[in-house]
């Protein structure tokens, strides 16, 4: 939409991106973390609620299912003026998200799309067992030249893993990205746009690129590690937003899933929460990795 306006600024309310104290927001569009939006609201008084049209909540199973966010969230909404425009875009709600948006935007208007059978029609799952890191490591490189051959993304569950990945696959002369929550919002932004034009084949990420990124040449997604929440538990909702960035426009694609034995719990989770098979694969075997991924 915004390429049809002219003069349209945008700035990011986000951690370490502070204007000076004193200053005042030109910008018509702020895209920004509630915590630092409130405080740039209430606190910095760098811009007045009064003058805001529409309020968006992306991913708002996440912002009105987080504690924290859900709070700054219901307190930035909670003062903004009578007439401004409340949107809440998720691919996900369930019912106790569902209860408390209709709270706080009274006679919603409700767009639904038809919900993606990821796990049953396009995505063909399989996993490996491992035993140990180096050993998932030694299945990435065995399958490294198949995932190649259009693209593949690679999910950790923790920063400190995707920079050892990282790392030892640069080392042993490997091609990759690597994403992760600690960059800047310009520095993902080059990082995907490269990926996107096919200059790198492989990227290795968290969960920051677990959800609406799409790119037609990813054939395959690696999980080096479950995705699993904070307290332990099985996470299906992350699980689903991974694989599901392979597979897109229609296409066939591949999940592959590295599991030590800890973790064989959430793999039969997974199948009997989709109600689907995970296959066994065996990474080692160069020609049935390359059959999958042709």
């Amino acid at each position: 939409m915004g390429k049809f306006c002219d003069d349209v600024d945008v700035i990011y309310a986000i951690r370490g991106n502070r204007p000076a104290r004193g200053s005042r927001i030109e910008a018509q569009i702020i895209v920004g973390t509630p915590g630092t939006v409130m405080d740039w609201c209430f606190k910095l008084k760098l811009f007045s609620v009064q003058n805001i049209k529409v309020f968006v909540l992306d991913e708002a199973d996440v912002m009105i299912g987080v504690q924290g966010y859900s709070d700054h969230s219901v307190r930035v909404k909670r003062a903004m003026p009578p007439h401004c425009q409340m949107l809440l875009f998720s691919a996900t709600f369930d019912e106790s998200i569902w209860n408390f948006a209709e709270r706080i935007v009274p006679d919603p208007n409700i767009i639904k799309v038809k919900k993606e059978e990821l796990t049953l029609e396009n995505i063909r799952q399989f996993y490996d067992f491992c035993e140990s890191k180096e050993a998932k490591y030694e299945a990435l490189t065995n399958m490294y030249v198949s995932m190649t051959i259009a693209q593949a993304i690679i999910f950790c569950q923790t920063r400190k893993t995707a920079n050892w990945l990282s790392k030892e696959m640069v080392k042993d002369g490997h091609a990759v990205a690597l994403l992760s929550g600690e960059l800047m919002v310009t520095e993902r932004a080059k990082i995907i746009q490269r990926f996107r034009d096919g200059k790198e084949k492989v990227l290795i990420t968290t969960n920051v690129c677990a959800r609406g990124i799409d790119i037609e040449q990813v054939s395959i997604v690696v999980n080096f590690d479950l995705p699993v929440t904070t307290e332990g538990m099985t996470d299906y909702e992350t699980y689903l937003h991974r694989i599901g960035r392979t597979g897109r426009f229609g296409k066939k694609g591949v999940a592959v899933n590295l599991v030590e034995k800890y973790f064989m719990h959430i793999l039969r989770d997974l199948e009997e929460h989709f109600g689907t098979k995970i296959m066994k694969l065996d990474t080692g075997d160069i020609d049935e990795v390359e059959r999958l991924c042709e």
